[in-house]
């Protein structure tokens, strides 16, 4: 790992440079998987609908397709996500210490007057990312949270080079969702733009361990890009809902692509399984980072349900900037070489809806050791909860 020192104004180019060539990469694997789509997009199988559609009444596969989702009577709903180390066994308080986010979701969210939507649908055209079938459903969402990453010992105030640095982020993002209603295959892309270093996220830590009579956390100020530091990120994610195994379980595979202050690629299962009547892509845990996109948004009908669900991804990261730093200098940041590309990531929660609405889960998360070696060679843990309703 770095730290301050006269030495870090080249290794910091350095470190950019290589940066700039992984994120030039991942540009490209994304141009590459929007061009696979706009492709299938563009010559879709020759056997006629009705006669597709027919054989799989034949089968006993016949689609989910919901033919009263007219506009008018599609739902809104919001949702409020709040992640936390103390929510597991152990009272953890570091690593991913914290993440709250609220989100809403609504049809044709895009009409409103945040600008992250054109720009978002804009770079969706761009990588091909453009469903214009008449059997597909567009669905829009927005966020806006903030979460924040602490090493194992919060009480001191200097710099600790041999563990994880202080990091945050505070952002706002927009969520688009086009889901081909036949086959069942969703297209999932995310635009988030946020800062990097704002005192506000260590400030809401503070405030809470006082409320709790808690320690302080003393080393906020030794965070990455302290003062602040303009940041951004675009997901794109393909789910597919695997053939029914009963009327009580969901199998779905999600393969993901992103690109900004954490690059990365995926591929992961996720299972739900009880008594489920919510639409199989309302539901995306598999598409969590940390705080973002951790809560339930969808814009179906309110029911009673309750189930649990779980899965796993396996992750090869090529940057992470709450641990390598960005453009400005940090007291404490890793270099590519010693942090581990490969990570699993596992997941496990319950929920329960009720009529009116209202939604609670509970959830479990971690993934494993991303730094080499040294104090910050641990799994990261955490818990969750979320309160939703559909209005």
């Amino acid at each position: 790992m770095n730290s301050t020192s006269a030495n870090q104004p080249s290794s910091g180019r350095l470190a950019l440079l290589q940066a700039l060539v992984i994120q030039l990469i991942a540009l490209s694997l994304l141009v590459s998987i929007g061009s696979f789509a706009k492709a299938a997009e563009a010559y879709p199988e020759q056997q006629p609908l009705w006669l597709k559609e027919a054989n799989r009444v034949e089968q006993g596969k016949a689609p989910q397709l919901n033919l009263k989702d007219s506009p008018e009577k599609r739902k809104r709903s919001w949702a409020f996500a709040f992640d936390n180390d103390f929510l597991v066994p152990g009272h953890r308080d570091q690593d991913y210490t914290y993440g709250l986010n609220f989100t809403q979701t609504g049809y044709k969210l895009d009409k409103t007057k945040v600008g992250l939507d054109k720009l978002l649908i804009g770079l969706d055209e761009l990588l091909g990312n453009t469903r214009t079938s008449i059997r597909s459903q567009e669905v829009f969402s927005r966020e806006i949270g903030a979460f924040g990453f602490t090493p194992e010992n919060i009480s001191v105030s200097v710099a600790n080079t041999e563990d994880r640095p202080y990091a945050s982020l505070v952002y706002t993002s927009i969520n688009r969702e086009q889901i081909d209603l036949v086959d069942n295959i969703a297209w999932k892309s995310t635009l988030t733009v946020g800062a990097l270093g704002l005192g506000l996220v260590g400030d809401l830590q503070n405030w809470a361990h006082h409320s709790l009579s808690g320690k302080d956390a003393r080393g906020w100020h030794n965070q990455i890009s302290e003062g602040g530091e303009i940041t951004g990120r675009y997901v794109l994610a393909r789910q597919e809902y695997l053939d029914n195994f009963s009327d009580n379980l969901e199998i779905k595979s999600t393969s993901q692509v992103s690109i900004g202050y954490l690059t990365e690629a995926s591929w992961g299962l996720s299972l739900r399984a009880g008594r489920i009547h919510s639409p199989w892509a309302s539901f995306n845990p598999e598409l969590a980072s940390y705080g973002e996109r951790s809560s339930y948004s969808s814009n179906a009908n309110a029911v009673n349900e309750h189930y649990f669900w779980a899965g796993f991804a396996i992750k090869a990261r090529a940057y992470n900037a709450f641990l390598q730093g960005q453009f400005r200098d940090s007291s404490v940041t890793y270099e590519q070489a010693e942090l581990r590309p490969w990570l699993v990531e596992a997941w496990a929660g319950y929920t329960f809806a009720f009529q009116n609405g209202y939604r609670v889960s509970y959830l479990i998360r971690g993934h494993s050791s991303e730094i080499k070696q040294g104090a910050g060679d641990r799994n990261l843990i955490w818990g969750g909860l979320i309160i939703a309703r559909s209005i």
